[in-house]
């Protein structure tokens, strides 16, 4: 390290190179003239703001996100630099595109335990808390210790080949009696092998395939012990409870895919029924039409029995119906699919099936999804966690929100439990919040969402175009931006209307981006409408070991700050660590921000003499 003395700028760039060209350019101006002006007098607001609470410490909060030393006091001298060196690998596209291949090659060639010794030296070291509940413990702690939570996935994947992974969704989706495109059916919502391996230009998402029941038995399981896992952690031995911890689910790990695609069909049939009724577009809660409206519709329909059986199924309140099916007996009473999804139909005079029949094997599979999501449900309700339900591909998707609202209906009775997640490069996007928003008010529960740009839009894109229906996407990055901006305005809006009638925390929102103009309209849009970190509404969330630079500096400054925790047995993550790399490639800006701060932090260190250097943190998270 003697280039820290009196060694000359030339031979410190031989040696030194991209690290040295950082301390090199730390004077460059980083941000336009308007943009800083706008974050520093900003940033003067929040300082002004941050004063002590008792018994906790706060550090005002720099917006622009440009304070290296905030972004990783948390992390060893080592640990910095390992984090520059991964960032610049994942820089190489040759490296990045063959990363799954090296790895596998890697470990023949080194043997298990050196390949093992490497990647936690590295990538996995980088990207992984540990290996179990257990390993993950001390960083679970350091990180409480500079105010960030934990969201626990344990993210161990299959690495099944294409034919395999095609092989396994065409059978788990196509229903026993075969799969029936009838009048009526919409070709979104079937199986297609072209795109049946879902991990098909995804890069971001972990994908579950279904194999049989066992499995998904197995799944739950493990979700239950990531929970008894952040349960475990979140409480302190001395009784006090350092801030509420969450899991993440998925609810294709639970099920037969199949079932979650005829769901989804008979949603959307609905949808395009009472289009058809009444005119107008979306969900039926959003036409506000009475049941007595209704029944006067269906007037001339010959099988009056049927209809009047059909109408007293309907759940309605007295703003106008809020769906056509008994969705909570499905949820609560295990009523059967095949007898729920019947609608009288205006052109034939009769009862009309949206979904096929079920076998009744299919119909106990159903059971058994719904059984395995109440007992996570159930466990995390004992256990004071939070369930954070993923969104997956948009022809899933109207099933896993639909089931996901039931459960925050019968479980988010004092507080939020469970949480839904919205995409936002979805054009739909905000009518479906602000239609679930609706709903949760109407019906009296805790309303949950994380709000995310997504993870499928390369795939859904190119599944719309081969198969004929419309894009369901946003044009543009743009538009997804101006979409997450307007969706997460409405949700504070609600927020500020729920806190001035007294009713406080009926909505909670967790802000999951790693896109700091988006993390600073959220810190901005809570001040205008005066919602403040404590009120514990509004949180945010990145993945571990990305955007540091967001997530540090908000858990010190007060803020509800969360970090998504993967963990596993090193041979057991290598699709999720290859993924990781393939995702920190896309984002080359973010990594060249990353980069800067890191040789920022690692030179300010060793030229103030901090060779070793041992995080100590004394915050509490929100």
């Amino acid at each position: 390290m003697a280039f820290l003395r009196s060694v000359s700028r030339a031979s410190a760039r031989r040696k030194y190179g991209l690290l040295f060209d950082q301390l090199c350019r730390l004077q460059e101006p980083r941000l336009d003239v308007v943009t800083r002006l706008a974050a520093l007098k900003s940033t003067a607001a929040v300082v002004q703001e941050a004063t002590a609470v008792p018994g906790k410490r706060k550090d005002p909060l720099d917006i622009t996100f440009e304070d290296a030393k905030a972004a990783f006091k948390s992390k060893t001298n080592l640990e910095l630099i390992r984090a520059y060196l991964v960032y610049t690998m994942c820089s190489f596209e040759t490296l990045v595109e063959n990363n799954m291949q090296l790895m596998k090659w890697a470990k023949n060639v080194l043997g298990e335990k050196l390949f093992i010794a490497a990647m936690r030296a590295t990538f996995y070291g980088h990207f992984v808390a540990g290996e179990d509940q257990y390993k993950i413990r001390p960083t679970l702690e350091r990180l409480r210790s500079f105010g960030v939570k934990p969201i626990l996935d344990y993210s161990v994947e299959e690495d099944l080949s294409q034919e395999e992974a095609e092989k396994r969704e065409v059978e788990a989706s196509v229903p026993e009696g075969g799969d029936k495109v009838e009048q009526g059916s919409l070709k979104q919502y079937h199986v297609d092998k072209t795109f049946a391996d879902r991990r098909y230009k995804v890069q971001s998402a972990r994908t579950y395939f279904y194999l049989n029941e066992a499995t998904c038995e197995r799944n739950m399981e493990t979700f239950i012990r990531c929970l008894e896992a952040v349960a475990d952690f979140q409480k302190h031995p001395s009784g006090a409870t350092y801030g509420t911890g969450i899991t993440a689910i998925k609810l294709t790990a639970l099920g037969r895919p199949q079932l979650l695609l005829q769901l989804s069909e008979v949603i959307m049939r609905a949808r395009k029924y009472m289009t058809e009724i009444v005119g107008g577009e979306g969900n039926v809660l959003s036409h506000h039409m009475t049941i007595q409206d209704l029944e006067q519709k269906l007037s001339k329909i010959k099988d009056q029995e049927s209809v009047k059986k059909f109408l007293t199924q309907i759940t309605a309140d007295k703003q106008g119906i809020l769906h056509l099916f008994p969705w909570s007996g499905i949820i609560d009473e295990n009523q059967e699919l095949s007898n729920t999804f019947r609608v009288p139909d205006l052109k034939t005079g009769r009862m009309s099936r949206l979904i096929t029949q079920l076998s009744p094997k299919e119909e106990e599979m159903f059971r058994n999804m719904i059984r395995r999501m109440n007992t996570i449900v159930k466990a995390a309700q004992d256990m004071d966690v939070r369930i954070m339900v993923d969104a997956e591909q948009t022809y899933f998707q109207p099933a896993i929100t639909r089931i996901t609202l039931e459960f925050m209906r019968k479980y988010n009775k004092e507080k939020a439990i469970v949480f839904n997640t919205y995409q936002c490069y979805l054009r739909n996007a905000f009518d479906e919040v602000t239609t679930d928003l609706e709903q949760a008010k109407r019906q009296n529960f805790y309303f949950g969402a994380k709000l995310v740009r997504g993870a499928y839009l390369e795939q859904e894109r190119a599944r719309a175009a081969a198969l004929g229906y419309p894009d369901p996407t946003n044009p543009s990055f743009e538009a997804t931006s101006d979409m997450y901006h307007k969706t997460l305005t409405e949700c504070l809006r609600r927020i500020k209307a729920f806190k001035d009638l007294g009713e406080e925390k009926k909505i909670a929102i967790m802000v999951a981006s790693h896109n700091e103009d988006t993390v600073r309209f959220a810190i901005q849009k809570m001040k205008e409408f005066g919602i403040e970190p404590e009120d514990k509404v509004i949180c945010f969330g990145q993945l571990l070991a990305m955007c540091d630079y967001i997530t540090f500096p908000l858990g010190q400054s007060g803020y509800s700050a969360y970090k998504y925790i993967p963990y596993g047995p090193v041979n057991e993550v290598l699709p999720y660590l290859s993924r990781r790399a393939h995702e920190n490639k896309g984002v080359l800006k973010k990594i060249k921000k990353e980069k800067r701060l890191l040789a920022s932090e690692i030179l300010r260190r060793f030229a103030t003499g901090k060779w070793w250097y041992t995080p100590k943190g004394d915050y509490t998270p929100v």
